[in-house]
């Protein structure tokens, strides 16, 4: 099988290396890719967002299967063009990915549904945004409505700072901001892989949004994870699937949009049951990182399966019995205005401890001014091109082991201003608290 994935993250890293290692896959492509790609697959540099670009390449390299990695293509309908030209791809249709696209449409869609989740107010207008954070009351909880790369909630008690981030989500045109009752209890990402008919769930991980420790400083798009939640309660991701995600796409068909991908269904576990805090079209960064890590089953029969319309003739998947842990590198300043440029060192030296491998992200190949043509690749310098650089997992025994690979793992590598969180997956014997 020959297959092709669109995107530039650590996730679509995680996603070629586990693919790379699939007995059944004979050619691995990426567009646009990065440096850690590189060595699994071949690059190509075609825009993500462009899908007549993309299914083009597709059928110019006769692949069998695009996976479609980040969100910002799905929503702008690259899946759309790859399956007009006949080609089989993991990833929802533009209207389908309105589940992420539109937090107000996810809404709508769960209310049709019945599926558990914060009581929400939409609001168009600064009086109207006004107006439901009195409702609602504190902690307050602004989301913006479109895509925000992870960054466009804002949780706190302070009444003008979530009328600050309401009206700064407003001031673009057209735009509507969703205002949340505050759900209580831990949060576990659990993503359910649908073909537009069936369901299939991995397993439950759990991330971490904020910049520092102890869930201290702004929303980010995710500084580490962990799996499995040895925490979890008993039969959760099967509550998840029957009330949650299956009734989900039954409403996606019925509405005559299927959903065939993967459902990223954020959870809280509130004193009042199990909720969805958010709807994602697509695999989550940085829990991918973590949940591929452990899986057995090969992924791209897997994957094809979802494109397919095959999910009901594939075997249960199965699980490694170890634990993984991802710790997120980012650049000085990240979530706000990052630097870039520095170089990156170490990532072999972190590669040599046990059960650690590194996935890139924000990274780039800068070449040797002294450098020419032939010798570019030997005379680059790896630096950092975003807010988040490097994923570096650990896998072990058990979370203690997984979790002092992945830190190990992360001393050994040198980049100027960098920061990551000290406390990923750290209080985890303590219970939900983690």
């Amino acid at each position: 099988m020959e297959i092709l994935v669109i995107g530039t993250g650590a996730r679509e890293h995680a996603l070629v290396r586990a693919l790379s290692r699939d007995p059944q896959v004979t050619g691995l492509h990426a567009a646009p890719g990065n440096p850690g790609i590189a060595a699994h697959a071949r690059i190509h540099g075609v825009d993500p967002l462009d899908g007549a670009a993309v299914a083009a390449l597709a059928r110019s390299l006769g692949v069998d299967l695009v996976v479609v990695g980040p969100e910002a293509p799905l929503v702008a309908g690259v899946a759309d063009a790859v399956r007009e030209a006949g080609i089989a791809v993991f990833g929802p249709s533009r209207e389908a990915a309105r589940l992420e696209g539109s937090k107000a449409f996810a809404k709508e869609v769960m209310a049709a549904a019945g599926v558990p989740t914060a009581e929400p107010r939409v609001a168009s207008t600064p009086e109207e945004a006004a107006a439901a954070l009195d409702e609602l009351g504190a902690p307050y909880v602004v989301k913006d409505d479109g895509l925000a790369a992870g960054k466009g909630v804002v949780v706190t008690t302070d009444y003008a700072e979530a009328l600050a981030h309401a009206h700064a989500c407003l001031a673009k045109l057209g735009a509507r901001v969703v205002i949340e009752e505050y759900l209580d209890g831990p949060e576990v990402s659990l993503f359910c892989l649908s073909d537009g008919t069936t369901v299939v769930p991995l397993v439950p991980a759990q991330d971490f949004k904020r910049a520092h420790d102890d869930d201290r400083g702004p929303n980010t798009g995710g500084m580490g994870a962990y799996s499995p939640l040895p925490w979890a309660p008993p039969g959760l991701v099967e509550e998840v699937v029957t009330r949650v995600a299956q009734p989900t796409v039954d409403e996606m068909a019925r509405r005559g949009t299927p959903f065939a991908g993967v459902l990223y269904v954020g959870l809280a576990l509130t004193t009042r049951g199990t909720k969805v805090v958010e709807f994602n079209a697509r695999f989550g960064d940085p829990e991918t990182q973590v949940v591929l890590a452990r899986l057995a089953t090969p992924l791209a029969g897997v994957l094809h399966a979802a494109a397919t319309g095959a999910l009901a003739d594939l075997p249960p998947l199965e699980w490694t019995d170890q634990a993984a842990v991802t710790v997120v590198v980012a650049s000085e300043g990240y979530p706000g205005a990052v630097r870039g440029g520095d170089e990156i060192t170490g990532i072999e030296d972190a590669e040599q401890v046990p059960g650690v491998h590194v996935l890139h992200a924000g990274t780039a190949l800068q070449q040797n001014p002294a450098g020419d043509d032939d010798d570019a690749l030997e005379g680059a310098r790896l630096v950092s091109a975003g807010g988040r650089v490097l994923s570096v997992v650990g896998v072990g025994a058990d979370l203690a082991d997984a979790r002092a690979a992945a830190y190990a793992g992360v001393e050994r590598i040198e980049l100027a201003g960098s920061h990551h969180r000290g406390d990923i997956a750290r209080a985890v014997s303590l219970g939900p608290s983690a």
